[in-house]
């Protein structure tokens, strides 16, 4: 049986924190205020940039969470990367930090001196849940003043935004009103959504859904191709590797390249080996996995489901199942029926 290892990393970032004043419906680390306020260390952050620098990445962006809640800190990792040699393409914010002009161009500078280059602002539907699109124009002004790149994400919503009261929050319900009630369904079709973590459970009601039966015997064979995708990938504060874009699945940094050893990771191997179908078969037979729906989008959404069954109730027991805090969310809508499993 071909053993499964991740043997070089192309592009991809890190993340410095969960924790997050948002609770955006498309987050795919599930990140929000029910995170720890965990936060990357300088010395972590030296060892994570060593560690992909080693494996063949020059550059990375940074993001989270919300890099931004701990300015200090954060700047503490760009410093940290300029020590180890690593590249900075860009930091990710939601803005949500943003109070006034003033104070925004203070931070910016201080980060600026630290190696701070570029600033992903995101606009979104999603992100104006919590935060009023007025805080997003404030970062984006701040960062011209400070000679800082702006790099929108994404420029296709301004115009809702903007016609919208930019001084408040707006729900789905709002953009619905304004836009079209299918105003969700079509928001993939305007930029790039993976369908896992908190996208899940946001776009399971406007996409159509799929018997078991039939997702388990059209998945592929194997998840390898998807696990070793390094094109866009992550590295945690804890220092775990996250295959692909599987979030919720967690190799530790120090295991990369090495063949992924079975009785380490015997879930991910089990899916790099055999697919959804082995996984499927595993949890039942070895764990009294039930299957708690009917009908699901796709094979990452059974996936998902097994994964946060066994993490709760087997919690602690399989090292790719990590952080914790990914499958634990106390308002999770989908949540496994207590004592399913022995």
């Amino acid at each position: 049986m071909t053993r499964f290892a991740v043997k070089h990393l192309a592009s991809g970032g890190v993340i410095t924190n969960y924790h997050c004043v948002s609770r955006c419906g498309h987050c795919l680390y599930n990140c929000g205020q029910h995170r720890p306020r965990d936060f990357l260390d300088a010395a972590m952050a030296e060892r994570i940039f060593r560690t992909i620098l080693q494996h063949g990445c020059r550059s990375v962006h940074i993001g989270g969470g919300e890099p931004f809640l701990q300015p200090g800190k954060l700047e503490a990792v760009l410093e940290a990367a300029r020590t180890a040699g690593m590249g900075i393409d860009y930091v990710e914010t939601s803005s949500a930090w943003f109070v006034d002009s003033e104070k925004a161009l203070s931070l910016l500078d201080g980060l600026k001196r630290a190696g701070l280059r570029m600033l992903l602002v995101s606009i979104s539907p999603f992100h104006n849940a919590a935060i009023p699109y007025a805080r997003v124009t404030g970062v984006i002004n701040a960062c011209r003043r400070s000679g800082i790149e702006v790099f929108p994400w994404v420029n296709g919503f301004v115009r809702d935004l903007s016609r919208l009261d930019v001084d408040r929050p707006h729900g789905m319900a709002e953009f619905e009103a304004a836009f079209g009630p299918d105003y969700l369904k079509r928001i993939p079709g305007r930029y790039w959504i993976h369908l896992g973590g908190r996208a899940l459970r946001t776009f399971r009601p406007v996409f159509s859904q799929h018997p078991l039966e039939h997702i388990l015997e059209n998945s592929p064979a194997s998840c390898a191709r998807a696990l070793g995708d390094s094109s866009h990938f992550h590295i945690d504060l804890y220092g775990n590797y996250i295959p692909g874009l599987c979030s919720g699945l967690a190799i530790d940094m120090a295991d990369l390249v090495s063949p992924v050893n079975a009785g380490d990771y015997p879930l991910l191997h089990r899916l790099a080996t055999t697919g959804i179908r082995g996984l499927y078969r595993m949890a039942m037979q070895d764990y009294g996995f039930v299957p708690q729906r009917s009908a699901y989008l796709n094979h990452c959404d059974v996936c998902n489901e097994i994964r946060s069954v066994l993490a709760r109730a087997e919690s602690g027991r399989f090292r790719e199942l990590a952080p914790e805090g990914h499958y634990m969310d106390p308002r999770q809508s989908d949540r496994p029926a207590e004592g399913r499993l022995p």
